[in-house]
């Protein structure tokens, strides 16, 4: 097995691409699928300052490091979830990544600063762990880049997490989340840019880039990921991706090419009533927003309104 670029031995080979690569040139690619990524989609200027939301694992570390490598000043952001060992795991992979690199890391812990952690609050407001996740995750990375007066909020979603979603939402026809699924979105009303630089690579090319990099990330799963459906989408799409290389990239890049557009007026209708969070600022449709809501839910019982009747 040759590099395609050198002839040289190769360790990886790339079959959406048809080629092998050695060490040197696969990294080369890969850095340079991410710069296509971010010319392509117009994600972000030479001299924005970017905000990487960063988990511990080998996508988020993987973003980060190649921004640094592309000459972005790039800084990380940790939210620390309260999910017990699995968090500080977490925390203290992103920590010595950041520390071993002279980069700057922030760090905010949601039981100590909002007063829940994920399990807690999952279970007072009734939602599924992930979607009290996901909530929390999109209110605090975005107050971070806002408050920070960052440019741009970087995420480590690459090309199987996109593949996925998207499938998610069109076997559901979820057409407010299908006008969303874009590689970049741009500043608007409160909201800070919001761009995914990974979507050129697969998951298992960013695990490859770690490895030859030298980053260390955790690797187990998440412990209350069990059983989401996102998991069993990817596998789908794996199965699917090995009798047909390069479908999830026809699958989600033919989408964005030719009918995501039928389905931003959607959103554009839904931004129309955004006003301040009564509590925290942040933009929302309603008085308050959802994470306010979960955090006011996951604080203790809601106050009960008693009846005017006397108890006898």
């Amino acid at each position: 097995m040759k590099c395609r670029v050198c002839r040289g031995p190769a360790i990886i080979d790339v079959r959406r691409h048809n080629a092998n690569f050695c060490a040197e040139h696969f990294l080369r690619l890969c850095r340079d699928q991410v710069a296509k990524a971010i010319r392509q989609f117009d994600m972000l200027a030479a001299d924005d300052r970017v905000l990487v939301a960063v988990s511990g694992g080998k996508d988020s570390l993987a973003v980060w490091d190649l921004l640094t490598e592309l000459g972005y000043a790039a800084d990380g952001f940790y939210l620390g979830l309260g999910i017990g060992d699995y968090s500080q795991d977490s925390e203290g992979y992103a920590r010595r990544y950041a520390d071993g690199r002279g980069l700057r890391l922030h760090t905010v812990d949601l039981p100590e600063t909002h007063g829940f952690d994920i399990p807690g609050g999952a279970r007072a407001a009734r939602r599924a762990p992930c979607s009290a996740c996901g909530l929390s995750k999109r209110h605090l990375f975005d107050d971070a880049a806002r408050r920070g007066g960052y440019d741009a909020l970087a995420t480590g979603h690459n090309l199987d997490d996109e593949a996925a979603v998207l499938m998610g939402n069109t076997l559901r026809w979820q057409t407010e989340y299908l006008g969303r699924q874009l590689p970049v979105l741009a500043a608007r009303d409160g909201f800070p840019r919001k761009v995914k630089p990974l979507v050129r690579l697969s998951e298992r090319e960013t695990a490859a880039y770690c490895l030859l990099r030298g980053i260390d990330y955790i690797v187990e799963e998440c412990p209350m990921a069990a059983g989401n459906k996102h998991l069993a989408y990817k596998a789908a799409l794996n199965d699917i991706e090995v009798e047909s290389p390069g479908a999830k990239h026809d699958f989600y890049f033919g989408f964005l090419d030719r009918a995501s557009a039928r389905f931003r007026a959607e959103v554009e209708r839904d931004r129309d009533g955004l006003a301040p969070c009564e509590r925290c600022g942040s933009p929302t449709d309603a008085g308050v927003c959802a994470f306010c809501r979960l955090a006011a839910r996951a604080a203790g019982p809601e106050p009960v309104r008693l009846s005017d009747r006397r108890v006898r």
